[in-house]
């Protein structure tokens, strides 16, 4: 609310008003960013000139760039100044435009474009990324099909970028162990603690199943070192253009970088790696990790 970026660019910004997310299951009392959003009107009276120079100055330094909450270009959830998360409504922006903004500085960087269209997302979302030619993202136990069960990462759209977690979800360690009930609980933005660990048991206990049923599966006495590397092993059969695998998943840490909904009670983007930066790149699990993706590139 008080950056640079909100100073300068204050005329295409929405005073007071903050953006965020409506509850859903990983965030039952919503989010709240303590960001100001893009007023749709001004956007489209600049011609969409500051979405432009922002995306062209992040490009004029990158191969990519991966736009977080990319529904955020179709609407964003709008919190009134004073009201909570819960109270929020969804203002409607003109995507095509905003996609088509996106689509030419990428174009011109030679770029690849990757949007965020995980959690509460339109189909339309997925559908106008691909139309434009870019990838969106799947993450290991959020991809599901219309049974609900998990789907093999063998299934998933070619289109996507794939990954074990992201930076606002669980590490892998900490999936296992429940820490992302741990942490949202005691930072106050759960309404039902219990309800939350009965999800996270049948959550584990589902992707487990699945390692077993596509020929990963570890035995009950198996360390968590062991789970995680499966867990990349079963990520390197994705048929997705892009697999990742993070330093905070293969190292084993625990705690997730950042916990969405939370300001002061959780240290977003303040928690440092378990190991330094030379010793992860000697460090045995990273290299079994890093194998099992050089074997899926060979597939490739």
């Amino acid at each position: 609310m008080g950056g640079a970026d909100a100073w300068t660019l204050a005329d295409a910004l929405a005073p007071g008003v903050t953006v965020g997310a409506p509850p859903d299951d990983f965030n039952q009392q919503g989010q709240d960013w303590a960001l100001p959003p893009w007023r749709p009107d001004a956007l489209a009276a600049s011609g969409y000139a500051p979405l432009r120079s922002m995306i062209r100055a992040v490009l004029r330094h990158a191969d990519g760039i991966r736009v977080d909450h990319v529904a955020g270009l179709w609407r964003l959830w709008w919190i009134p100044p004073g009201r909570g998360a819960r109270e929020g409504a969804y203002v409607h922006y003109d995507a095509r435009a905003m996609l088509a903004v996106v689509a030419i500085e990428a174009s011109r960087a030679g770029a690849v474009v990757v949007g965020e269209d995980l959690g509460t997302v339109e189909p339309e979302v997925t559908e106008g990324l691909a139309e434009h030619g870019m990838l969106g993202c799947a993450v290991l136990w959020f991809q599901r099909d219309s049974s609900g069960d998990l789907l093999p990462p063998r299934l998933w759209h070619p289109e996507t970028l794939a990954s074990v977690s992201t930076h606002d979800l669980p590490t892998a360690a900490g999936f296992l162990l429940d820490e992302h009930v741990r942490a949202r609980a005691e930072a106050g933005v759960l309404d039902d603690v219990e309800e939350a660990r009965a999800a996270a048991a049948r959550d584990r206990a589902e992707l487990l199943d699945l390692l077993a049923s596509e020929g990963f599966g570890v035995s009950e006495s198996a360390t968590s070192d062991e789970v995680v590397l499966a867990m990349h092993r079963l990520l390197a059969t994705a048929r997705s253009r892009i697999v990742l695998a993070a330093f905070t998943d293969v190292l084993g840490d625990v705690r997730q970088p950042n916990l969405p909904g939370t300001v002061d009670t959780y240290p977003n983007w303040r928690i440092p790696l378990s190991r330094s930066l030379d010793d992860a790149l000697t460090d045995p699990r990273v290299a079994a990790v890093a194998s099992s993706l050089r074997e899926r590139s060979s597939r490739l």
